[in-house]
């Protein structure tokens, strides 16, 4: 069969009859998947955490094999056996997290493994910049070829990810949940490269968590759960609640409903914070000035890289290298420097960004990971309790909704589920303080609306809570006041009366800065 060019709206890829199954634990992550792409078109593939479209696009990336189905490509079956198989049909995906070297320029990470010759054996550099500037020409992109990846936003790392896989000759582009670190107004920024790209004759593939951004910009949907295909359907023929309602199989409220809670007496104080690291001129924070009250939900907002992940390590104990003044008072007594176990003692809860690494031992047991920082409550005569411990697991996977047995590794558990056994942990300990870094960051909407109504109710029981989150939509459902911080300062406190996401997006991009009620106030907050 000779190959012709698709006109658009012709089908141009199709996964037909796809099965897989993971022997180790016989998980049927994909059952009977029928998934089509038409030449020009933005598809959103949509669907809860284990539904099934992690493993359908490494299969369509040639990272994992199915175990049945075949793949149909302008027509023709096609065997996808390794990602270079995937490039050289034109395939290309941009994952959640970047694959960049933040060392290298713009130029050297697009060119990366596809490198112009000089002399067929040295790097030609000056060829790669000016390969670069000229696809960012052809594509609308507007940045400095020559400029180092570390000192790019967020916003501009995903554009040199996108470069690459042009580079690479790839008409069908896979973005996986493109949209979870970008400000509104970044996000708007990427909205229309794709559709630029998709009126150039791209197609791309669109995963995402975010209903609302389906509607913005996809032609059409895919709703996977279970493993299965539930519905494709085009934005005009369906509504949100509808499509939450077919990812989680029942009905949803994608409403938060925060009941008015009258704020009480301040509970964490944090006057004139500054970190610098060693050899670095600028501090990475700078007079950083805040208070959380009892019943009171404090958003922090910011993008990537500005002092979100270093305000965090600061306030939870882990002390980086580097000089830092000013103070942290808990009730009135500092506890800057203090080590975590420390400052669970005082009643300090933690919900860290990285539930990984920070908030879970994956070696360990559930059951351990569920009593590791109260685990002097469940010893006798120096012996574990085993029945208590066990039992213990079971209430909280229980009431979490957490998929999983108290003596399954923690590392065999989903991303959801990791997190939800995170915050049943913190929050069924006695707290008066929680410091919650994104806490629903890769969440489905199920996984995501029982997390916020957890901390609402932390809320209700008068603890004082920090929000940090790089979402500005879950800053906005949650937090009673809002900062933004921008390169290491807050540019901004408001209270969260008629915000939104364009007003905020300007702080959080420096182009504008308020006023901060607590700067300069630690005494008469105190008194």
């Amino acid at each position: 069969m000779e190959s012709r060019t698709l006109e658009k709206n012709e089908v141009i890829l199709s996964m037909e009859g796809i099965y897989k199954t993971y022997p180790d634990n016989l998980v049927k992550a994909n059952q009977n998947v029928h998934f089509s792409l038409k030449k020009g078109e933005i598809h959103a593939l949509v669907g809860e955490n284990g539904a099934g479209k992690t493993t359908l696009m490494k299969i369509l990336c040639g990272l994992e094999k199915p175990d049945k189905g075949q793949i149909i490509f302008q027509g023709k079956p096609v065997s996808i056996h390794s990602p270079r198989d995937a490039d050289r049909l034109g395939l290309g995906m941009v994952h959640q997290r970047f694959c960049l070297i933040d060392s290298f320029s713009v130029a050297d990470n697009i060119v990366l493994g596809k490198e112009p010759r000089k002399y067929r054996f040295f790097y030609d550099r000056r060829k790669a910049e000016k390969i670069a500037s000229e696809l960012m020409k052809k594509y609308g992109f507007n940045l400095n070829s020559s400029s180092l990846v570390a000192s790019l936003s967020v916003g501009e790392k995903q554009r040199v990810e996108i470069l690459k896989i042009l580079y690479r000759g790839s008409k069908i582009l896979a973005l996986d949940e493109p949209t979870s670190l970008l400000t509104e107004q970044e996000i708007h920024s990427l909205f229309e490269v794709l559709k630029n790209l998709k009126n150039m004759g791209f197609t791309i593939i669109f995963i995402t968590h975010k209903l609302d951004e389906v509607f913005q910009i996809a032609d059409r949907i895919t709703v996977m759960r279970d493993g299965k295909v539930v519905a494709t359907l085009f934005p005009h023929e369906t509504t949100k609640t509808e499509l939450a309602s077919l990812m989680v199989g029942k009905e949803i409220s994608l409403q938060v409903n925060k009941p008015e809670n009258k704020r009480g007496k301040p509970v964490l104080v944090i006057s004139d914070l500054t970190y610098s690291k060693p050899r670095i001129s600028t501090p990475i924070l700078r007079d950083i000035n805040l208070v959380v009250h009892e019943h009171e939900i404090l958003g922090v907002a910011g993008v990537a890289g500005n002092g979100l992940g270093e305000l965090e390590d600061l306030i939870g104990g882990m002390v980086p290298e580097g000089e830092v003044t000013g103070d942290i008072l808990l009730d009135g007594v500092s506890i800057k420097g203090l080590p975590p176990e420390k400052l669970r003692t005082l009643g300090v809860a933690y919900v860290p960004s990285d539930r990984l690494q920070r908030g879970s031992s994956l070696k360990m047991a559930v059951c351990e990971n569920l009593i590791v920082s109260q685990h002097h409550d469940f010893i006798s005569f120096g012996f574990l309790k085993k029945k208590k411990i066990t039992k213990h697991s079971r209430d909280l996977i229980e009431k979490f909704q957490i998929k999983g047995v108290p003596n399954m590794e923690m590392g065999t558990l989903s991303g959801g589920n990791i997190q939800k056994t995170v915050l049943s942990r913190e929050f069924s300990r006695p707290a008066r303080f929680i410091l919650i870094s994104e806490p629903t960051w890769g969440l489905d909407v199920a996984c995501s609306d029982f997390v916020y109504q957890e901390i609402l109710q932390m809320r209700e029981n008068g603890v004082a809570i920090l929000l940090i989150s790089s979402n500005l939509d879950e800053i906005l459902a949650l937090s009673d006041t809002v900062a933004v911080i921008h390169r290491g300062q807050i540019v901004g406190v408001f209270k969260n009366e008629n915000l939104d996401k364009e007003f905020l997006g300007l702080y959080m991009l420096g182009l504008k800065t308020g006023e901060n009620p607590y700067a300069k106030s630690r005494d008469q907050v105190i008194a």
